[in-house]
């Protein structure tokens, strides 16, 4: 049997390179399920849940696989794992008496504290029983190398099914393939590039006489490149309380909000979901800092306070495939603007110009432009970003499906995602949108962010001011056209409109 591997793209091998002691660099959620025909006596069938899982690997083959390096340039790929070990991965606890919501976030603060084991595949799942409601959750638990939360939706279509079911499919046979040895690795890397670069020369032949298309496409990326480096990754964002030297602990926390809720805002304001979310985000942000952390409001006002949002790049036909296909943003949040709406407004025309100068593209290219560079070049430079701190804060938002899910026969109730802290960051916050539902997945550093629940109240007080202002700003908005109407048709003449304050004032 020939000998198999699959060399990691530049991103995914980032994602590795920037792991420390003190810098996790998995993604992860808490999937809570009701009390279903799993649970049996206020426990949960363990055994049936880990024979679905088992039923379902042969369908993400990389959670078989491990990571192995190419000598020399140290580059990693992954090869089938030959002592691979279903019971390793998947693992259950019970909570103690009462399994109140607090002791679970405890749990998963716990679990997300540790690093997962680069000689194994890069993937647990925690079978948590005991909660209040008879129910159950999976803390599950993926290096970031492996999947974006995209993915990590494909992943989630992988194990849950529309409609509740009983059976159990039985695993087709696995065989792992044989993994190459050093010597063969090092063979086999100087081929494929060698490969590439006939391949490229043979493209370079193949190019049709009228190329303008071709150079018009390289000078897009090149001005995205340039709107990309310029926008503040060079730079180092200004220094907040929620951004210090972090440990290796975590807490975690989290809160529900109605989807409707924030498409409310979006239809009455514009924009999107995701500037209905940052919008969000600022407005939380910026009553934390008045109000648990001592800012002054001249002190807010001359801060500028960034977020990186990635952004995904995936199309269509991506579906199904692990791996990272994300570029980021770089957004500055408006924490110094008291208004709500106006910090809305802010957000809007933020977002508009990213995308008009095509950042994601321009992000994505600089990644593109790195697949030749050796790793530690690549390591280096991922590190020196992160040291650099260009931004204060991740807020990713990956939407879902809006119907319902099922584990077998167990309906999916809530999921909250987590995302990594990057050196310097004391929280990021990861949304997922299903049924109806926006959960909010709080990671915090667990001395930086004590109050970590104290931070999540804020951001729901934030969504409400928000959507109360959104609401008052469209009222005044329909009087004030109301009046017009009214008065364009007294005595058979339009008169003039009374002024009214403008969209986003008090």
């Amino acid at each position: 049997m020939s000998t198999y591997y699959d060399r990691l793209s530049p991103l995914d091998a980032s994602f590795l390179a920037l792991e420390s002691r003190t810098t996790h660099m998995h993604v992860g959620a808490v999937t809570i399920f009701e009390a279903g025909p799993l649970s049996e006596d206020g426990g949960v069938d363990f055994a049936k849940v880990r024979s679905h899982i088992a039923s379902r690997l042969h369908l993400i083959p990389r959670y078989r696989q491990r990571l192995a390096w190419v000598p020399l340039e140290q580059h990693p790929v992954w090869v089938d794992d030959e002592h691979f070990n279903l019971d390793y991965h998947v693992r259950h606890i019970a909570l103690p008496h009462p399994g109140s919501e607090e002791q679970l976030k405890q749990l998963a603060g716990r679990i997300m504290s540790q690093q997962l084991d680069r000689a194994k595949p890069l993937w647990e799942i925690t079978v948590v029983e005991g909660l209040t409601d008879g129910g159950f959750a999976l803390i599950s638990k993926t290096h970031h190398c492996m999947l974006d939360g995209v993915a990590g939706v494909d992943l989630m279509a992988v194990l849950l099914a529309p409609a509740p079911t009983d059976e159990i499919e039985p695993p087709p046979p696995w065989e792992p393939r044989p993994a190459p040895n050093g010597t063969e690795l090092l063979v086999k890397e100087a081929s494929r590039r060698i490969s590439r670069v006939l391949a490229s020369a043979t493209h370079i032949r193949e190019i049709p006489g009228d190329i303008g298309s071709v150079v018009g496409d390289v000078a897009h990326r090149l001005r995205a490149v340039g709107a990309s480096l310029t926008s503040g990754w060079l730079v180092p964002a200004d220094a907040s309380p929620l951004n210090g030297q972090v440990g290796p602990n975590r807490r975690f926390d989290w809160l529900r909000s109605e989807l409707s809720e924030v498409k409310t805002i979006k239809n009455l304001l514009g924009g999107t979901v995701n500037d209905v979310v940052l919008a969000t985000v600022a407005g939380g942000v910026r009553r934390f800092l008045l109000e648990h952390r001592g800012v002054s409001e001249e002190a807010l006002a001359g801060m500028e306070f960034r977020v990186m949002a990635p952004v995904s790049v995936r199309s269509s036909s991506g579906g199904g495939t692990l791996g990272n296909q994300v570029a980021m943003w770089l957004v500055p949040l408006p924490v110094g603007e008291a208004d709500p709406v106006r910090r809305m407004e802010i957000i809007q025309a933020e977002t508009e110009r990213l995308k008009a100068t095509d950042q994601a593209l321009g992000a994505a290219t600089i990644v593109r432009m790195s697949a030749g560079a050796p790793l530690t070049l690549v390591s280096l430079g991922a590190r020196l970003a992160a040291n650099a701190r260009p931004f204060n804060m991740t807020v990713t938002n990956v939407p879902g499906p809006q119907f319902p899910l099922y584990l077998l026969g167990s309906r999916l109730e809530a999921t909250y995602p987590l995302v990594p802290l990057w050196e310097g960051h004391g929280v990021g916050i990861a949304l997922f949108s299903y049924a109806g539902g926006l959960f909010w997945g709080l990671n915090g550093d667990y001395d930086l962010m004590p109050d970590l629940t104290e931070f999540a109240a804020t951001l729901g007080l934030a969504l409400g001011e928000l959507h109360d202002a959104a609401a008052d700003a469209a009222a005044r908005r329909a009087d004030g056209e109301a009046d017009e109407r009214s008065a364009s048709t007294r005595g058979g003449k339009k008169a003039k409109a009374p002024k009214r304050p403008p969209l986003g004032t008090r």
